[in-house]
């Protein structure tokens, strides 16, 4: 038996291999919560796209480290590997293949035990329930009363937090509601790429996010830069203009003059000037606009001198 077990071991390590050498490129997904019926139709609906690859962490680990000789490149795949984890090989571009993904996801009803991936809260409302359901909301603190024969709930109810256990009352009450208030399917985690792993939400990005993200990166690298007093490109626009600010306080506050600090030691020495001629252009604007109608009039009139007639 430990014989046939160790043949199946190897034998599933040699199939993990010849995907990672035959695919260039894999989606690393988790499988939580999903049946086997619901994992046969995702098979079925990437059937010549992709292939869909589950097994143990411990094995895929191994199997990765015998191969690290030929294959260094699979290194970065290592950290990836946690929790209940599958691999999706494809040839296609994963971008095109994460929407296909994304449609396994469907409504399903809460389980006791499982991890809430959302918050639940219950409106109120007049369900279908008989009356004799009453004591299995009081053990819940739910306020209810009974309206035509039915039990209605009074106020919302938050029933589950994201992130905490869901409870085998909660979980009942909403089977008893018909609640589907999850969704379960493929998780996207991570993306093998040519011997690249980089976070699967990259792959729903635009490229205004990849141009935030770059600024972002620019600007990091200019603070630093100045920080350490190191010379880098994205610094160099901010040690010009702290050089120039630098000319022109050398400037204001001797008599050397440059041209480009030529106007505002000038404005700063005789700021009286600037003062006055900044009223008289506001005043000159509206009179020039009148007189413009009045050249226009008497043009008219010296055209009506050549009349033909």
């Amino acid at each position: 038996m430990s014989s046939e077990g160790q043949i199946k071991k190897e034998e599933y390590m040699k199939k993990f291999v010849e995907l990672l050498e035959t695919y260039p490129r894999a989606i690393m997904v988790t499988v939580d919560n999903i049946g086997s019926h619901h994992m046969q139709k995702i098979r079925a609906g990437l059937r010549g796209r992709a292939v869909i690859l589950l097994g143990k962490n411990t094995l895929m680990r191994k199997a990765i480290k015998d191969q690290l000789a030929n294959h260094p490149e699979w290194e970065a795949i290592l950290p990836a590997i946690k929790n209940n984890v599958g691999f999706v090989f494809t040839k296609e571009d994963c971008s095109g293949l994460r929407e296909k993904l994304l449609e396994s996801r469907v409504p399903a009803q809460a389980k006791a035990g499982i991890f809430a991936p959302q918050d639940v809260i219950v409106p109120k409302q007049v369900t279908t329930l008989e009356p004799t359901k009453t004591s299995f909301f009081a053990t819940l603190d739910i306020a209810t009363k009974i309206t035509r024969g039915c039990v209605e709930i009074l106020n919302d109810v938050h029933l589950c937090k994201e992130g905490e256990r869901v409870g085998s009352s909660e979980a009942t009450l909403m089977q008893m509601l018909d609640l589907r208030p999850f969704t379960y399917g493929l998780k996207l985690t991570h993306v093998y790429d040519e011997g690249v792993v980089y976070n699967a939400k990259l792959l729903s990005a635009t490229s205004e996010d990849l141009f935030k993200a770059f600024a972002a990166g620019v600007s990091n690298v200019a603070a630093l830069s100045l920080g350490l007093n190191y010379p880098s490109l994205p610094a160099f626009p901010h040690v010009v203009l702290n050089a120039y600010k630098n000319l022109v306080a050398i400037a204001l506050g001797t008599n050397y003059v440059f041209e480009q600090a030529k106007a505002l030691k000038e404005r700063v020495e005789n700021p009286e000037a600037f003062a006055v001629a900044a009223p008289a252009a506001a005043a000159a604007a509206p009179a020039a606009a009148a007189a413009a109608p009045v050249e226009e009039s008497s043009s008219e009139e010296e055209m009506d001198g050549f009349d033909l007639f």
